[in-house]
């Protein structure tokens, strides 16, 4: 039998021994998301939001958080507010100041770079943290690649003349084939934004885009749902900016007041989000869905108050 001295020291050294057990499981970064969609349409007005019809857009976030007062980095123009969404930076962390920045044509550079001299996205963030994730990137406007580094997606696929219905399927097919391992995917389109610097945003034309685009996305959805990829799935819907007459840019509330939405495990279902938000903190609401706390010192993305569901 243990003397009374010595059963408390065996007590004591178990005790400590299971806190750092649980002290280093904490500092793990498993993920809690199984995969993640974000889904980006440029262009898209908060007043396009409001008044175009859109019931799959509708039926796929009223379980959600919905913001209606989120607000672009400035200038509310392409290439700065989707380097901040997909960064957590704004432009004088990221240093993409115009849509004709070039990696190596910049008058300032980011404040942190990695190995090749590019500005820490989540996609390296998610590779850093979570090595068997897989990472998906779908575009069809040529030069938002340009920020990123290419080394931490898994597939990159463009697709020419503002089309982007093979861009869904191959998004979709990724997925399918990756369903078993954490997936981060970015699904964008520019046609919208188009649709308003060719005939005005709030025009019949720049209405249909919206409106055409919903169609897809239900079809993306049906689609992975009969996948059985739907229920445990995160999704995210956001944009760079709107518009006033034929362009943007400014100051106005048309331009800098966007939608951004949510949905998936753990977050709060038919809810509007009141909090400050910025396209700056996207990237840091997904890192936090993948169980990810430790970000690039420079960013400035934080998860705003009212997206999760308390534990």
């Amino acid at each position: 039998m243990l003397k009374p001295s010595m059963n408390f020291k065996v007590q004591s050294f178990l005790l400590i021994g299971f806190v750092l057990i649980v002290s280093i499981s904490c500092k793990q970064n498993v993920p809690v998301a199984k995969r993640v969609v974000m889904i980006g349409l440029d262009g898209f007005s908060l007043e396009g939001y409001q008044t175009a019809k859109h019931p799959n857009i509708n039926a796929l976030f009223e379980d959600g958080v919905i913001s209606t007062s989120t607000r672009t980095v400035m200038p509310s123009v392409t290439m700065p507010n989707w380097t901040s969404h997909l960064t957590g930076g704004g432009p004088e962390q990221h240093g993409v100041f115009g849509n004709g920045w070039e990696k190596e044509d910049h008058p300032l550079d980011p404040q942190e770079m990695d190995a090749e001299g590019y500005y820490p996205s989540i996609f390296k963030i998610v590779k850093d943290n979570i090595p068997t994730i897989k990472t998906g990137f779908y575009w069809n406007w040529k030069s938002l690649i340009k920020p990123f580094n290419e080394r931490y997606l898994d597939e990159v696929k463009f697709e020419e003349n503002d089309e982007y219905t093979q861009n869904y399927q191959s998004a979709l097919d990724f997925l399918v084939e990756n369903k078993d391992v954490p997936t981060l995917v970015f699904l964008y389109s520019v046609h919208v934004d188009h649709a308003g610097h060719s005939h005005q945003w709030m025009s019949p034309e720049y209405i249909t885009a919206i409106e055409e685009v919903d169609v897809k996305i239900g079809e993306f959805i049906e689609k992975l749902k009969a996948e059985g990829l739907y229920e445990d799935t995160h999704f995210l819907l956001f944009t760079d900016h709107g518009g006033i007459g034929n362009g943007h840019g400014g100051t106005t509330v048309q331009e800098m007041i966007v939608p951004w939405m949510i949905k998936g495990p753990g977050i709060h279902t038919d809810k509007e989000l009141t909090s400050p938000n910025s396209n700056a903190n996207t990237a840091a609401v997904v890192a936090s869905l993948f169980g990810i706390n430790q970000t690039p010192a420079s960013w400035i993305g934080k998860v705003p108050s009212g997206i999760f569901m308390e534990k």
